[in-house]
Parts: structure tokens; sequence; C-alpha cells
């Protein structure tokens, strides 16, 4: 692949990041959920909230186009790739103080996080167990679980013990935003409508009974389980549409039959109809072609829009 970047900004890039963890023509695909992906121009792992920081700055400065990615969940990346800079922030330090607030960096895995809190007697994270995230991307989409149980009524949202983040700002700055200046909301916050990029969260956990997080962490796990395929035997972006109030656009999806419909190595999920998994081999065109078929679908025969939730990075061929 031929780089689209001058050799003058590949040289100043050089110049400011660290080259041992800067690679060219790198593929995406081992670098997302979903296994899907064409190679990026230039990846860069960013390893602090700082050198996470200059990177964004560096690449702006030169005008370089620029990608945050996470744990790479709920997106989808061309078959083409990225023309530009991807940063990896691999950003994970933490630490936990004695009056339950947690400093975390934003590139900090929750997977990784919640046993660590769960291990010193911190409550407030325990709910989003097993769910593919880092803390900058559950910042982002106000991470929620539904509580599991035969109520199943209440929603639980990382916003309920978010207290505060760093954030770049878009003209370069550092600010620090409280939970009204993020205005969350069911999967959004202010970080969709600005290219403000969160550098460090602060959360505010409360005391716990280790044993009975151990059960909510089960429990969790279990509904999930039970609902979702496995991402480790079928990669997938999670939920691929958003959410239809009442009705469920896996539910509709569900209704015509379509769970189990495949295009090339792209197949809906036969555990959840709003899952796209990639059986083996899965191209960004063939999960594309498959999204389209259920909104056709969906459209004609139910007469109902279904909207995808997931994001669409990069080239698509």
């Amino acid at each position: 692949m031929a780089t689209t970047l001058s050799k003058s900004a590949l040289t100043a890039l050089a110049a400011r990041l660290d080259p041992d963890r800067l690679r060219r023509d790198a593929p995406l695909a081992p670098f997302t959920t979903f296994k899907i992906g064409g190679p990026a121009d230039l990846l860069y792992d960013a390893t602090s909230a700082d050198d996470l920081a200059n990177a964004l700055l560096a690449a702006r400065a030169l005008r370089v186009p620029c990608f945050l990615l996470g744990l790479g969940a709920n997106i989808l990346v061309g078959d083409g790739g990225f023309r530009g800079l991807v940063i990896r922030n691999t950003a994970g330090h933490f630490t936990f103080h004695d009056d339950g607030r947690l400093w975390v960096e934003s590139g900090a895995s929750m997977g990784r996080l919640i046993p660590e809190a769960v291990a010193r007697g911190w409550s407030g994270l325990e709910h989003y167990v097993g769910i593919p995230s880092t803390v900058g991307g559950a910042i982002w989409q106000n991470l929620h679980f539904l509580s599991p149980g035969p109520a199943r009524e209440r929603t639980m949202f990382i916003a309920e013990v978010f207290e505060s983040c760093v954030l770049l700002t878009e003209s370069g700055d550092r600010m620090v935003a409280g939970r009204e200046e993020m205005a969350f909301g069911y999967d959004t916050s202010i970080l969709h409508a600005r290219r403000d990029a969160v550098l460090s969260v602060t959360f505010r956990l409360a005391p716990g009974d280790p044993a009975e997080m151990q059960r909510v962490m089960q429990e969790n796990l279990s509904w999930r389980g039970s609902r979702h395929p496995w991402l480790d035997l079928y990669p997938s972006a999670g939920s691929i549409f958003k959410k239809i109030e009442g009705v469920g656009a896996g539910r509709l999806i569900d209704q015509l039959g379509l769970k189990g419909h495949r295009i090339g190595g792209a197949q809906i999920s036969h555990v959840h109809a709003n899952i796209i998994v990639n059986l083996g081999g899965a191209t960004a065109a063939d999960v594309r072609a498959l999204i389209a078929f259920a909104q056709t679908a969906v459209r004609e025969k139910l007469g109902q829009r279904l909207e995808p939730e997931i994001g669409f990075i990069g080239e698509f061929r």
C-alpha cells in the first residue's frame, strides 16, 4: 500500500513519537473485536496519558488524519484500511485512593480494572464485567448494562460512578470536565459532538462486599454468555443497530427469520439477531452487505428503519 502521507510528515512524526512503537502499513484487524480491517498508514502505541496527548497534538499540528483506537469494539474498519495515523491507546496506569476515588488513564481495559477494584473492596464497576471496553470508550458511550434478574428493571450507567475526567480539547488545551459537562445520555456523551479526547478519568466508588460483587459478576457474565456469541469463538462488534424503543432491532430481525443468514464470512448470529459475527475470513464488504440486507428486509416487510450504531472507520471498497 502506498502511503498518502508526505515524507516530511512521516519524518516529523518520527521525531515526535517513539519510533519503537510506530509501525507502517500495519493491519488493523488484530486490534478490533471483529478481527476485520485493512492496514493503517501509521499505527502508534501510546502507553501513557502524556504520550497519548503528544501523539494527538503531533497529528493535528501536521494535519495528518488521526483515529484513536481502544479495544476496537463497536467499530468496523474498512478493507482499504485507514489513511493517516491510528493511535492505539494502551495508557493504563491507575491509582486507588482511600476515600474511594479511582484515578485511571483512558487506555486501561475495564476487564483488567474491575477485578482490581473488587479485590480492594470497592464497588461500582462490577456491573460492566464482560463488556469489551477501555475506560475512554466507556466514557465515550456512557457504558451501560441492564441488571440481570426476573425484573430487569434497572439499567446501570458508568456515569453513576463518574466524577471527572481530563480532556485534551480540540484547541489543544487540557481541561477537567465533571458529570454535567459530559452530557451523558443513552449510548452517548459530549464526546460525540466534539473532537476532545479523554486522557484520564476519576471514578467515585463505594465500599462493597467482595463476595457480593463476585456474585454480581458471575450473574452478569452468565446472563451475557447465554445471550451473546462468545467473542473468542465468534468475533463481532457487539450490537450492530441502535435500540428502537419498545421494539428492539434484534427482535425485528429475528421476527423475519434472518438469524443465520450469511454473506461471505459474515453471519447474523444464531444467538442474538442484532449481532453479526465473523465466521472466519469475513471482510468489511461482507458485513456492509449483510447490514444492508437486514435494513432492506426490515424496512420493506415491517416498515421500520434500522440505524447502525457501530462506527465505520477508514476506506470501504
